[in-house]
Parts: C-alpha cells; structure tokens; sequence
C-alpha cells in the first residue's frame, strides 16, 4: 500500500492554516518537526499510520543522543501529538499512539543567589546611606533590605506589609502570604532597629505635614496605596551599583534565594526553610538542594575518618 504519510502531513498543516489560523513561523516549525519524525520512521520502515508508541519512543532517545535540549524534545512531541489528533478526527487512525508517550522531564534551574559578602555589601550601603543622609527615603530603603534578608519574604508580601507591625514590639512579624494564610517570621536585631528608625521618622513626618496615618507600612500615591515592587526593584538596583555589586544580577527575589541558600548552607532544616520561606509544599523548596548536597560533602571530606586520613597521606 502506498505511504501516504507526507500527503497527511500536507493536509494537517492546511488545516493548523484554515482552520486554527496558525502563524507562518508556527506551520514551518511543526512541518520541519514533522517531517524529520517521519523522515525516521520511513528509515525504519514504518507509516505515519501504522506507527506505535515504540516507533516514537525510538525517535526520542536517538534525538536525545544528538544533544537537543529537553525544550526541543517537548516541542517535537507537541507537534506529534497534534498531528495524530488530527489523524484522528479524520478517521486515518483508529487510535492515538502519542497518549501514553511521557514528556521529556525538564531539568529545573537552580535558582540565582548571592554571596554574603555581596550581601553585607547591599546591607552595610544602605545603612550608610540611611546615616548619612536620613530621609525617609534612605530609611525605607534600609529597613527594606533588612527586613528581606531577615525573613526572606516574597517582594508582595515586603511591600504590603500593614503599619500595625511598627506597634508589635517583639522578635517575629506576621507574614500574609499566598492563600491568605499566615506565617510567623522571626526578625534579626539588626532588621528590627532598622524598622524602628523608619518607623519613628515616617511617623513623624505624617504627623508634621498633619496627615492621615496610612495603613501601610510603606505607603505610596500608588494605586494599591503602598510601595510597587517594581519602584523597589528599580530602587535596589541602583543601591546595588552603589554598593558594588553586580546590578543585573539583582532583584528581591534574588535576595529571597539567597535567604534560603544561606540558612541551608549554615546547618538549617529544610522543612524549617519551608516554613519560612511559605511554600505550602516541599517539593518547591528542594530547588536548594544542590547547597544542601555541597554542605554534606564538605562534611563528609571535613570529618569522615578516612577522608581525614585521605588528607593526612596527601
């Protein structure tokens, strides 16, 4: 019987085109995708309907030994499967051999951090700058920062932290986070006296111009009525230029990562570092178990006894 697979191939781009109004870019990446998949196939000496899931698993795993990317192969399995739901609907196959093919499993990147010098360098500018010069500008940048890498809190939940913080004299703040659910937060001395000198100059301030106190601990004319986290954002880079750090490698979720990294890689628990960090599931916070994994082998090269005789032969 003849093989049919390029004139089905033919038909299901004018369909993407017609009927789903597919981009040009968009019909020339699957035809390509295609027709290397059927390219294989026909090598092996199978049609496009007659193909299983055998036949693409096949495909797959030589296209993984060529090197392309786990995106590459998600792409093209896209592809196939949207070319056999159409094969489908036309009455050319029975059945659809790309059900029960699993997508390629992507490998999750590990989340950008910073040193701690870096950070002790952002810390230590921005109570300089808040000496130096303290207006309630310099202050609120201050406290912000101590505040983030204290607790490690997402940039949302920084922001719109509510004033009533400032009347809580103690150790731990409140955090509202995602679902509306609350966490306890514990505060360094050196995030709690920064808070309290912004706290006393913003309030005096509203009460020197006779104002309305704001709900927020960092007010804004913005909509919400509190600080936007991309000003923050801005902000902080250009803190980071100041202090010497590199700028495109700073943002508050940077500082939020870091956090993370630097209670781990100091002995913290990582059930602990979920709960503060308010990931409702364990699976979100393992993204740092690469600092986890080094601080193991360091201690196993530290203190294992044949890893200290190991050195001592050396």
């Amino acid at each position: 019987m003849m093989d049919l697979s390029s004139a089905h191939l033919e038909s299901f781009l004018e369909m993407m085109s017609v009927e789903r109004g597919a981009a040009v870019n968009t019909l020339s990446s699957y035809q390509r995708d295609l027709e290397d998949i059927l390219s294989f196939l026909k090598a092996r000496g199978v049609k496009a309907t007659e193909a299983g899931p055998d036949d693409f698993r096949a495909y797959f795993a030589d296209f993984a030994a060529q090197g392309f990317k786990a995106s590459s192969q998600a792409r093209r399995l896209s592809a196939l499967r949207q070319f056999y739901k159409f094969l489908y609907a036309e009455g050319i196959r029975t059945d659809d051999p790309t059900g029960v093919l699993d997508a390629p499993k992507k490998g999750r990147p590990l989340p950008k951090t910073m040193s701690v010098d870096d950070v002790t360098r952002l810390i230590t500018q921005a109570e300089a700058e808040s000496m130096a010069e303290p207006g309630l500008d310099k202050l609120r940048m201050a406290a912000l920062i101590e505040l983030l890498y204290a607790t490690g809190m997402r940039v949302s939940e920084l922001v719109s932290l509510p004033a009533s913080v400032l009347a809580r004299d103690g150790r731990f703040l409140i955090v509202r986070g995602k679902g509306n659910k609350e966490r306890m937060v514990p505060l360094s001395r050196s995030a709690i006296a920064s808070l309290q000198r912004y706290g006393a100059r913003m309030q005096a301030e509203t009460a020197a111009k006779g104002g309305e106190d704001s709900p927020w601990l960092f007010p804004s004319n913005s909509e919400s009525g509190y600080l936007p986290r991309q000003v923050f954002a801005r902000d902080l880079k250009g803190l980071a230029g100041r202090a010497g750090v590199r700028v495109a490698s700073i943002s508050p979720h940077v500082l939020r990562h870091a956090f993370a990294s630097h209670l781990l890689a100091n002995g913290a628990d990582l059930r602990a570092v979920q709960e503060l960090l308010g990931h409702s599931d364990i699976s979100t916070t393992q993204i740092y178990t690469h600092v986890l994994e080094e601080r193991l082998h360091d201690l196993v090269q530290n203190h294992h006894p044949l890893a200290k005789q190991a050195k001592k032969q050396d």
